[in-house]
């Protein structure tokens, strides 16, 4: 198996979304979520992380929480299904398991003439092989289901009670400038010629939304998270929002990921919410309901910039700085490196 990540990181992600809704609210009409106090456009951390499943799924990534049309597949059932198709394959269970004497205990104890017998055994919480149990869980997460290495799980099953701390731990997001909504009404008549309508219809104008979160090596020892996984979850972050277009989820792009990845002895949060770090003011004379795109704002790194000159280095708190940042958005002078 790959080497499990060996350093601590915390990182900023940001993306636009433009005529769209970001994240809807079930209890506002499926409005995009909102603090009007603020005015703040919001999406949850559950929204983004749809986004990288969907996008590891589509490049052949094997994920657990996966969906059937707009509802989840239920958690049982996904893990009774994976287990039927490989309950009597020795090599498969083998790699699963891991250790040779609960394998053992798994062939002479557990499995059954037939997979639904086996299952019987396997999905009971009064397990008498709750060792099994726990390595199958535990192998099936190392092994196959990339989602769970990074997000972790609370695995509600009868036999597989456990719950699995995500290494990668992200807060909810929230957009830098004040957004503005367009009602149904314009909507449709802005999209339809014939001024038919689609029924309630909410999109911001503009939303520049920030995320901050972690990714915590300890936690990574439990999961198995890797650094292979970490490459492939910094591009499902950043390919994520736009490789699966959907009418109220077109035109959102990334525009900027930094991640600070930590020397031995120093944590997660050392330098605090990294989105405190940037701002993002109005260009010109234009009002917050009139900011429509990107060039209409100007994105201010030179806080952050003088927050991390200097701190990298062998003994410093910085391993490595890594920058990723999409045409028309200045790469901030790395003086800190």
């Amino acid at each position: 198996m790959e080497q499990i990540i060996q350093n601590n990181s915390d990182f900023l992600f940001l993306y636009e979304a433009i005529l769209s809704n970001p994240n809807g609210d079930p209890d506002q009409e499926n409005k995009p979520r909102m603090d009007y106090d603020t005015r703040t456009n919001l999406v949850t951390d559950v929204r983004l992380k749809r986004y990288i499943r969907e996008f590891l799924k589509q490049n052949g990534q094997e994920i657990f929480v996966d969906m059937e049309g707009d509802s989840k597949v239920r958690m049982d059932k996904r893990l009774e299904n994976i287990l039927v198709a490989i309950w009597d394959n020795d090599e498969a269970m083998q790699e699963i398991i891991g250790d040779e004497e609960l394998f053992g205990i798994y062939k002479t104890e557990v499995r059954e003439e037939d997979a639904e017998k086996t299952m019987k055994k396997l999905f009971n919480k009064k397990t008498e092989n709750k060792e099994v149990n726990r390595a199958i869980l535990t192998g099936l997460v190392k092994r196959r289901f990339a989602d769970i290495r990074m997000f972790g799980s609370a695995f509600a099953v009868e036999g597989f009670n456990k719950a699995l701390t995500g290494p990668i731990q992200l807060n909810w997001g929230y957009s830098l400038n004040e957004v503005y909504l367009l009602d149904s009404s314009t909507i449709s008549s802005i999209m339809n010629e014939d001024s038919s309508t689609f029924g309630k219809d909410y999109r911001v104008k503009y939303s520049l939304l920030a995320f901050h979160g972690s990714v915590n090596k300890y936690a990574a020892q439990t999961t198995g998270l890797t650094e292979s996984d970490l490459k492939t979850f910094r591009e499902g972050l950043w390919n994520g929002v736009s490789a699966s277009p959907t009418r109220s989820k077109l035109n959102q792009y990334p525009k900027f990921f930094l991640e600070l990845v930590y020397n031995e002895g120093y944590h997660n949060g050392h330098f605090g919410d990294l989105r405190n770090l940037i701002e993002a003011r109005i260009k010109g004379e234009k009002k917050p309901q009139e900011v429509t795109q990107f060039t209409d704002l100007v994105l201010d790194f030179s806080h952050l910039e003088d927050i991390l000159e200097g701190q990298a280095g062998k003994d410093k708190p910085l391993k490595e700085v890594i920058i990723r940042a999409a045409a028309g958005v200045t790469n901030p002078a790395q003086t800190w490196i």
